[in-house]
C-alpha cells in the first residue's frame, strides 16, 4: 500500500514541478489555444499540458524501480506486458501532440486512435465477455477497438471548460484504483495510482481559471488509459455485468459523446463537426459559470463512481442500474435538447410513419411520371398525386397543352406554388393555409415534377405537331420555384 501512495505522491509532485515548465515553453513556442465562439476562455492559453502528465506518469515508475521498493518487484515482474502496451500509449499521445502542434483532420486522428487500439489489443487488452457471455474471437477485436476509441474520444470531447476533463478523469481513475484494491488486483492499482497523482497535481493549474490546458495529447492519453483500465477492471469483476461498472465511471464523457452523435445524426450534420451542444455548453447556456459547471459534472461523476463500486455487489447491481438510468434520463431532460424532444413527439404522433409513407408515394409518382408516354398520362399522375396530397387546384401547361382541375372547396385564404418546367411550361399548385400535404414534402414534390417533366418536352412537342425550333427547351434547373399567397376565392 505504501508503494502505491509513493507512486501517487511522486507523480503528483513531478506534475507540480513540470507543468509550469511546459506552460512557459508552450507560450514561447506559440502552442496556445485561441478563444473563439465555442470556447469560454478570453485569452490564449497554453494547450499541451498532457506533456507534463506523460513525463510524470512514466518517471514515477522509474523512481519506484530505482529505490527498490516492494512494488518495484511487481513492476519488474510485469515489465514485459508494460513494454507491450507502451507503444500504444505513445502512439495515442503522439497523435494528440501532432494535432496540438500542426492540426490534423478527424479521419487522420481516427487512424491514430484505431492504430493504438489495435496495438493495445495485441498487448492483451481485450473485451472477452459481455453480460456474462464469452464473446467469439472475431467479435473481441472490433468491440475492443470500439471501446478504446470511444473512451479516447469521449474524454477528448468533454475537454471544453477549465478542469472538466482532468477532474472527471481523476474521479474515474480514483474509482478504478479503489476497485482494484477491493479486487486485490495489484497490477491495475499500480497502473492507476500514478495517473491519479498526475491529474490531481495538474488540476492545480487547470481548474478555473486555468493557466494551461490538457490539449489533445493529454485528453486522448487519459481517455485511452481509462479505456484500458476499464477492460482490466471488467476482467476481474465479480458480477456478470462486468463492463457496466466502467461504463458508469465514465458516464459523463460517454454520455456526452453519445448525445453529440445522436444530435448530429438527427440534424443531418457530420458526426465529427464541432458545435455548442455538449453538456457543458448546455449548462453554460443556463447561466452557470464555468467553475459551477465543472462542479456539477464532478458531482455526477461522483454518483457514477459510487454506482460503479456498488455494482461489484451482484445482489444490488440491478437496482443500481435502474436508479442510475433514471437519474441520467432526468438529467438529460433538464439539459433541454430539442432534437430528442422533437424526435420523440414525431415518433409518438405518427409523424415518422407519415413521412415514410410520403417518401414512398413520391418514389411511386416519380416512376409513374417517367413511364407516362403522353402529356395526358403525366396529367393523370399529377392529378392523382395532388388529390391525395390535399391540393385544391392544379394547373398545368405542357408542350402546348393546358390542363386544369379544381375541387369543390373554395377556401378564402390560399397560397400558390408555381413550378417552371420551361420558359412557357409550368405546373401551379394551390392549397389552403393549415391544410394539405406535409410542408417538408412540397419541395421534394416540386423537384420531382420539374426533373421528370423537363426531359419529356421535346418528345411531347413532336407528338403535338409543334416545331421544336419554335419552343425553348433549355431549362435552367436552378431557377427558383415561386411561392406566393393568392388570397383568391375561386
Amino acid at each position: 500500500m505504501y508503494s502505491l501512495a509513493f507512486l501517487a505522491a511522486v507523480s503528483f509532485l513531478l506534475v507540480l514541478l513540470i507543468t509550469p515548465v511546459v506552460r512557459n515553453a508552450s507560450r514561447r513556442l506559440g502552442l496556445v489555444d485561441h478563444p473563439n465562439n465555442r470556447k469560454v476562455h478570453r485569452h490564449p492559453i497554453p494547450r499541451v499540458g498532457g506533456v507534463g502528465i506523460v513525463i510524470a506518469y512514466a518517471a514515477a515508475y522509474g523512481f519506484v524501480l530505482l529505490l527498490h521498493l516492494r512494488a518495484g518487484a511487481k513492476i519488474e515482474h510485469g515489465l514485459e506486458f508494460v513494454l507491450r502496451l507502451a507503444p500504444a500509449a505513445l502512439l495515442i499521445f503522439a497523435t494528440g501532440f501532432i494535432d496540438d502542434i500542426r492540426g490534423v483532420k478527424p479521419w487522420q486522428k481516427l487512424i491514430g486512435e484505431v492504430g493504438a487500439a489495435l496495438m493495445a489489443y495485441w498487448a492483451g487488452i481485450r473485451v472477452r465477455d459481455f453480460a456474462g457471455f464469452d464473446l467469439a474471437t472475431w467479435l473481441q477485436l472490433p468491440l475492443t477497438v470500439l471501446w478504446l476509441v470511444g473512451c479516447t474520444n469521449a474524454v477528448n470531447l468533454i475537454d471544453g471548460i477549465d478542469g472538466l476533463a482532468a477532474g472527471v478523469g481523476l474521479f474515474a481513475t480514483c474509482t478504478t484504483l479503489f476497485a482494484a484494491l477491493l479486487q486485490h488486483n495489484l497490477a491495475l492499482a499500480l497502473a492507476t495510482a500514478p495517473l491519479a497523482g498526475c491529474l490531481l497535481g495538474f488540476l492545480r493549474y487547470n481548474f478555473n481559471p486555468a493557466t494551461i490546458f490538457l490539449g489533445d495529447c493529454g485528453s486522448l492519453f487519459i481517455g485511452f488509459l481509462l479505456g484500458c483500465y476499464g477492460v482490466l477492471w471488467s476482467e476481474k469483476a465479480a458480477t456478470i455485468l462486468g463492463m457496466t461498472a466502467p461504463l458508469m465511471v465514465l458516464a459523463i464523457p460517454l454520455l456526452d459523446t453519445s448525445l453529440a452523435i445522436a444530435r448530429r445524426f438527427l440534424r443531418g450534420q457530420p458526426i465529427f463537426s464541432a458545435d455548442r451542444g455538449h453538456i457543458h455548453h448546455r449548462l453554460l447556456d443556463r447561466g452557470l459559470t464555468p467553475r459551477k459547471v465543472a462542479l456539477v459534472l464532478y458531482a455526477f461523476s461522483a454518483l457514477g463512481a459510487i454506482c460503479s463500486l456498488l455494482m461489484m455487489d451482484r445482489h444490488v447491481s440491478g437496482a443500481v442500474i435502474i436508479i442510475f438510468c433514471v437519474v441520467t434520463w432526468i438529467g438529460v431532460q433538464h439539459l433541454g435538447y430539442i432534437e430528442f424532444g422533437t424526435a420523440g413527439r414525431m415518433f409518438l404522433d405518427g409523424a415518422f410513419r407519415r413521412m415514410l409513407n410520403s417518401q414512398i408515394s413520391l418514389q411511386t409518382y416519380q416512376e409513374q411520371l417517367i413511364a407516362a408516354p403522353t402529356p395526358e398520362g403525366c396529367w393523370e399522375v399529377i392529378l392523382d398525386a395532388c388529390k391525395d396530397a390535399g391540393f385544391h387546384r392544379v394547373e398545368m401547361t405542357l408542350a402546348g397543352r393546358a390542363f386544369e382541375w379544381q375541387d369543390g372547396v373554395n377556401p378564402m385564404n390560399t397560397w400558390d406554388v408555381t413550378i417552371p418546367i420551361s420558359d412557357s411550361d409550368y405546373v401551379r399548385l394551390t392549397r389552403s393555409f393549415g391544410g394539405g400535404p406535409e410542408p417538408n414534402i412540397i419541395a421534394p414534390f416540386a423537384d420531382l415534377l420539374r426533373h421528370a417533366l423537363a426531359p419529356k418536352l421535346p418528345v411531347f412537342a413532336a407528338m403535338s405537331g409543334l416545331r421544336p425550333e419554335a419552343m425553348r427547351f433549355e431549362v435552367n434547373l436552378s431557377e427558383e420555384i415561386m411561392f406566393q399567397p393568392s388570397g383568391r376565392n375561386d
